[in-house]
């Protein structure tokens, strides 16, 4: 489950080293059904410490209360999904605080590959003047039609506050190429430019539920969220997750991911009733109205 390292040597174009990953996040999409109120949370938390502890895995939920955040995501892309099937998400993310919106929404622009090195190689930094953030992750899902493995996608992730972002017309492709130089690539004409993915506000709740020790230092919180349209209050998915974060490869002890694999498959096994295979949150939202574009997924 652990990555390879992208070649050493490799650099980006102004000779800036190739990011590495420091974040392994593993994820179940779930069956939308279940999830008819906010207990559903715990009552899948309580599958997720069963099955920790026949592994001898850690699960703390001290000072976890039901107390859901609430979060609205919005895809961008072109109408023929250009950027959706060049391995690229484009999203804005606003927070809730107590029913109010956060005063300046997120943008997170990322690259998603099953292959490490193109992942890396990818220069995903934004040509802005604020301040943005990289967070380079390998993500574990289940296989596509099948419970009891793992498959591997690499997310080169930036993110920003949309205040950083530069004033105009921010849907113009040739804008977010600026603004996104991995985005020169795609041609684009003058009136190109992006629009909100099938008209879907997704409605995000998300509920903390503990976090889970691996031993040898490797801990990963662990969260579980269902997908709703905003506008027609469907649920979409829900999601369990758990992620680890790490300064150096070498931090992630052989025997803790193991044990992290294990659980990983074991709880598919436990919850295979919960399991929606195949897809993952993003694409279950682009191809809610047909004609599913063409994903590195």
């Amino acid at each position: 489950m652990a990555a390879k390292h992208a070649a050493q040597a490799a650099t980006y174009s102004d000779g800036s080293p190739l990011d590495e990953v420091q974040y392994l996040e593993c994820k179940l999409i779930l069956k939308p059904e279940p999830f008819t109120s906010a207990k559903v949370f715990f009552e899948y938390g309580d599958l997720v410490k069963r099955t920790a502890a026949k592994f001898g895995i850690g699960f703390s939920d001290k000072g976890i209360v039901l107390r859901p955040e609430l979060r609205e995501v919005l895809f961008l892309d072109s109408a023929d999904f250009r950027l959706y099937n060049n391995a690229f998400i484009l999203r804005r993310r606003i927070a809730y605080d107590n029913g109010f919106p956060a005063p300046d929404p997120e943008i997170v622009f990322k690259f998603r590959h099953p292959d490490l090195d193109t992942a890396a190689r990818l220069d995903v930094r934004p040509n802005i003047a604020g301040h943005s953030r990289i967070k380079f992750k390998a993500e574990a899902l289940p296989l596509k039609n099948e419970v009891g493995g793992f498959r591997m996608l690499y997310s080169h992730n930036v993110q920003f506050p949309l205040s950083q972002a530069p004033e105009g017309d921010r849907t113009a492709m040739a804008m977010l190429a600026d603004v996104f130089p991995a985005l020169a690539g795609l041609k684009a004409s003058g009136v190109d430019r992006v629009e909100l993915v099938n008209q879907t506000y997704v409605e995000e709740v998300l509920q903390d539920l503990g976090v889970l020790d691996f031993g040898k230092g490797v801990t990963a919180e662990a969260n579980i969220a269902i997908w709703r349209d905003r506008a027609t209050h469907q649920r979409l998915c829900g999601e369990f997750a758990f992620q680890a974060k790490f300064k150096r490869r070498d931090e992630l002890h052989e025997k803790a991911m193991e044990r992290c694999r294990q659980f990983f498959i074991a709880l598919q096994q436990a919850g295979r009733e919960w399991l929606s295979l195949g897809t993952t949150k993003t694409g279950l939202v682009y191809r809610l109205k047909g004609n599913p574009p063409q994903a590195h997924e």
